[in-house]
Parts: C-alpha cells; sequence; structure tokens
C-alpha cells in the first residue's frame, strides 16, 4: 500500500468532499473541493485517487500555493495509487484554485475551501461555485464568507 493509500484509508479521514455539478465553460469555477488537510500531498493523492470516475483521469493538477503548507521546495509530482502525477504552481499565485488537467484535456477548476471552515459555510461555498450561473472566481466566493458584518449582522 502506497502512502497515499495509507492516507486516504486512515481511519481519521473522511470521503473526498467535492462538488462538480457539470463542466460550463463561461463559468469561473466547475466546482469545489473541500481538502481535509493543509499537505499539499496527501490531499491531491486523495483527489485523484477518489476523484469520481465520470470526470475522468487526471494527468496534471496545478495549485495555488497559499491555500498550502509550505514544502519547498514545493513538489513537481505527487505519487498516487497508479503511479504519479504532475503538479505545478505560480509564484504569485493566490487564486485559491486547484486546476486538474484530465487525460481528456479538460480543465476542471475547483473553489479550495480552507480546512477549517464551518460545515454549513463549506457547504453552501460548495453549491455556489458547482453553479453553472455562477459568475465569481474562487477569491471572490471566499472574500464573500469571510467579509466581517457590520454592526446590524450583514455583510458589509
Amino acid at each position: 500500500m502506497t502512502s497515499s493509500q495509507q492516507a486516504s484509508s486512515r481511519p481519521d479521514r473522511v470521503p473526498l468532499r467535492i462538488r462538480i455539478d457539470g463542466i460550463a465553460s463561461d463559468s469561473p469555477l466547475d466546482g469545489a473541493w473541500w481538502p481535509q488537510s493543509s499537505d499539499l500531498q496527501t490531499e491531491c493523492a486523495d483527489l485523484v485517487n477518489h476523484l469520481p470516475e465520470q470526470h475522468g483521469r487526471v494527468a496534471r493538477m496545478l495549485f495555488s500555493r497559499p491555500d498550502w503548507d509550505d514544502q519547498l521546495p514545493w513538489p513537481r509530482a505527487i505519487s498516487v495509487a497508479r503511479g504519479r502525477v504532475k503538479i505545478g504552481s505560480f509564484p504569485g499565485d493566490d487564486t485559491h484554485l486547484m486546476t486538474l488537467v484530465l487525460s481528456s484535456r479538460v480543465r476542471l477548476r475547483l473553489l479550495v475551501i480552507p480546512r477549517d471552515t464551518k460545515r454549513g459555510v463549506a457547504l453552501t461555498l460548495m453549491s455556489q461555485a458547482a453553479d453553472s450561473r455562477n459568475r465569481r472566481s474562487a477569491s471572490d466566493l471566499l472574500a464573500k464568507v469571510a467579509a466581517p458584518a457590520d454592526n446590524a449582522g450583514r455583510p458589509r
């Protein structure tokens, strides 16, 4: 059993928390993913190993560095159940996206929800990100829920 298989079968892990309702090319997002930790290698392996089959096989992943613990040097590939998958990032990328490039060359753009997000908020974000009518970026969706409330309790 590989380390990624061990990680995904640990008793403290829950099933993959992902929502993809369809691939809408005119929407900035195709869905959302709520990782269980900020360990890039563990979470990416879990995502690749448990991505629902109807979406295809992940060939490459692009990530936003601020979503993950610093792992200098950043890895260029991760070990998954079927071998290795190339991963990469851009140094200034703060988009809160995980882009999956599938073997079909289709790109899935997933909002990465911070692991410590409350369940109700995370489920709302997942629903909004997967909605083909959504026109907000991942950063905009996260900023909306992170905005402090004014004295009346309404978001500013």
